[in-house]
C-alpha cells in the first residue's frame, strides 16, 4: 500500500501570504512577526545537525519502503534527493533559509524543490519532536567519539614525555607546599589517570544515549505499522527507545555530554595551571617555545604561556554550558517544549571549546622541555625527605611512628635554623636529638634513594613509572 497522508505536527498550509511560514497552517497565514521569526528559528545553528538529520531520513524512508507505506519509486527520488540536498550542504551552495525555522525543514522544503510530491510524503510515521531527538543524539555521538580521541592523543603526549622522565626527581607538593620528592614522569601519569576517567565517563554516556527515538513521533508513537528496529540498526542504535514520551523529551545525553565535557575542563585547567607555574622563573621546571607563548607589547625579555591560561579560562566557558542547560531543563513537564532548541548552542560550542583545548594542551605537551636541574634544586628546597627520615626511624630502630615524626621535626628546625639540608646536617647533631641514629641513616635522606624507595604499586619509584607508563600504553592507545 502507498499511504500519503503525512505526519502530524508539521501539516503544511494550501495558501498563505508572501513571507509566511508554509508549516504553521491556516491559522498562522499571517506568519510571524519578524521578532518572533527570529527568536523562534534556530537554522543559524542547528544547521549543523544537517548530516544526521538527512542520515535520519534517508533510514526513516527506507523503513517507510520495506515497511508498504511508501512506494519503491518514491522511496528512490527521496534517497537521491536527500543525498543532493547532503551535496549541496557540503559544498556551500545550500539556501538555508530563516523562515524556514531549521534545519529539518530547510532540508525538507529544498527536497520538494528537487523531487516534487514524494517529498511530502517523507514526513509520514515521523514528527520534528522525534526526528530533532535523532539528530542530536547522533551528533552527540559523534562529539563524544571527538572527545574520546582528542582525549586519547592527549595521553599518548604525556606518557611520552613520562617515559622520557621516569627518573627525574621533582618536589611534590600538598598545599603548593613541597611535601616528598617524585618523579616528573609519576606527575605526568596522574594526568593520564584523570584523563583516563574522561575517557570512561565519555564512554558511559556512549553507551546510555545509544537508543533510537525515531518513531516515537509528536510524543505518543503513530499508528503506522512502522518498523523502529530497522531504524534504529540502520543509523547504529543499539535499540529503538522504550516510551515515546521519554524519547522525545529526554535530553539526558546532551546533560551527559556536558557534565564530563565539565570535568574534562577542569582536568585540562588544572593541568593548565600547573604548566603556567613550571614556566615561571621562580619554577623554571619546563620551557615552552614560541608556538606556544606570546611576548608582550613592552618588555621584551617576557614569555607569556598564553595557550595554558586560555585552556585555564576556558574551563568557565564549559562549566557555564551545562548549568545553563541544566536550569533550562529543570521545570520542563512532558513532552517537548520549546525550551529544548537552547539544548544544542552549548552542546555544539562545549565540542569547539574542548577540541581546541585538547590539541592545544597535548600540542603543549609534546612541546614542553623540562628542566631536570632546576627540579632538582627544587626538591633539595623543603626537606622533602622528612617522612624517609621519620621513616627509617620506625624501621631502623623500632621506633612508634608519631615518636618518629616527633624526632624529625626537631631536626628539621635544626637544620632549618642552621641553613641546611637534612643531609648536610652532622651524625653529632643528628645523634644530639636521637642518640641511637646511625650514618646508615644518609642513605634514606637522598632524593634519589626517597623516589626509588616508593616502590608499592601506584608509588613513584622510577622502575614503577615505567611499569606503569608501560601499562598505560596498553590500556588507553
Amino acid at each position: 500500500m502507498s499511504i500519503t497522508d503525512p505526519s502530524s505536527d508539521t501539516v503544511a498550509a494550501p495558501t498563505a501570504e508572501p513571507g509566511a511560514n508554509q508549516l504553521w497552517g491556516g491559522r498562522f497565514a499571517a506568519g510571524p512577526a519578524a521578532i518572533m521569526e527570529r527568536i523562534n528559528a534556530s537554522i543559524g545553528f542547528d544547521r549543523k545537525l544537517a548530516a544526521q538529520d538527512i542520515a535520519g531520513s534517508q533510514a526513516h524512508a527506507a523503513m517507510l519502503c520495506r515497511q508498504g507505506i511508501l512506494s519503491e519509486d518514491d522511496a528512490r527520488r527521496i534517497q537521491a534527493g536527500l543525498t543532493q540536498v547532503l551535496q549541496e550542504i557540503d559544498s556551500g551552495v545550500f539556501p538555508f533559509k530563516t523562515a524556514l525555522e531549521d534545519i529539518h525543514m530547510n532540508v525538507e522544503s529544498r527536497l520538494a524543490e528537487l523531487i516534487g510530491e514524494p517529498a511530502k510524503r517523507l514526513h509520514t510515521a515521523r514528527s520534528r519532536n522525534d526526528q530533532v531527538a535523532t539528530d542530536f543524539k547522533l551528533w552527540v555521538r559523534e562529539a563524544l567519539d571527538r572527545l574520546d580521541a582528542g582525549l586519547c592523543d592527549l595521553q599518548a603526549a604525556l606518557i611520552e614525555q613520562a617515559e622520557r622522565h621516569a627518573a627525574t626527581v621533582m618536589p611534590g607538593f600538598t598545599h603548593l607546599q613541597p611535601a616528598q620528592p617524585v618523579t616528573f614522569g609519576h606527575h605526568l601519569l596522574a594526568y593520564v589517570e584523570m584523563f583516563g576517567r574522561d575517557r570512561s565517563r565519555a564512554g558511559a554516556a556512549r553507551a546510555r544515549l545509544n537508543e533510537c527515538p525515531l518513531g516515537s513521533a509528536a510524543l505518543a508513537g503513530t499508528p503506522y505499522p512502522i518498523d523502529r528496529d530497522q531504524t534504529a540498526a540502520a543509523l547504529g542504535f543499539d535499540r529503538p527507545t522504550a516510551n515515546s514520551l521519554d524519547a522525545v523529551s529526554d535530553r539526558d545525553f546532551a546533560l551527559d555530554y556536558l557534565a564530563g565535557a565539565a570535568i574534562a575542563a577542569i582536568h585540562l585547567s588544572r593541568f593548565a595551571e600547573e604548566i603556567v607555574v613550571w614556566c615561571t622563573a621562580q619554577f623554571g621546571f619546563i620551557r615552552l617555545s614560541d608556538a606556544f607563548t606570546t611576548g608582550s607589547s613592552i618588555m621584551p625579555q617576557k614569555r607569556n604561556p598564553d595557550a595554558a591560561e586560555l585552556v585555564r579560562a576556558k574551563a568557565g566557558r564549559v562549566i557555564g554550558a551545562l548549568t545553563g542547560l541544566l536550569v533550562a531543563l529543570k521545570g520542563l513537564p512532558l513532552a517537548y517544549s520549546k525550551d529544548m532548541q537552547e539544548d544544542k548552542e552549548p552542546v555544539f560550542e562545549t565540542d569547539d571549546t574542548l577540541a581546541l583545548c585538547l590539541a592545544a594542551t597535548a600540542g603543549m605537551v609534546r612541546d614542553m622541555v623540562a628542566d631536570p636541574a632546576a627540579m632538582r634544586r627544587a626538591a633539595e628546597r623543603g626537606f622533602l625527605t622528612a617522612t624517609d627520615l621519620a621513616d627509617w626511624l620506625v624501621q631502623e630502630l623500632g621506633m612508634p611512628f608519631r615518636e618518629a615524626h616527633h624526632v624529625t621535626g626537631r631536626l628539621v628546625r635544626l637544620a632549618d635554623d642552621q641553613g641546611k639540608g637534612l643531609a648536610a646536617l652532622d651524625l653529632a647533631t643528628l645523634q644530639g636529638v636521637e642518640p641511637r641514629i646511625t650514618a646508615d641513616v644518609y642513605r634514606a635522606l637522598s632524593l634519589d634513594a626517597s623516589v626509588a624507595s616508593r616502590r608499592s604499586f601506584g608509588g613513584t619509584a622510577p622502575e614503577r613509572v615505567r611499569a606503569a607508563a608501560a601499562c598505560a600504553r596498553e590500556r588507553f592507545l
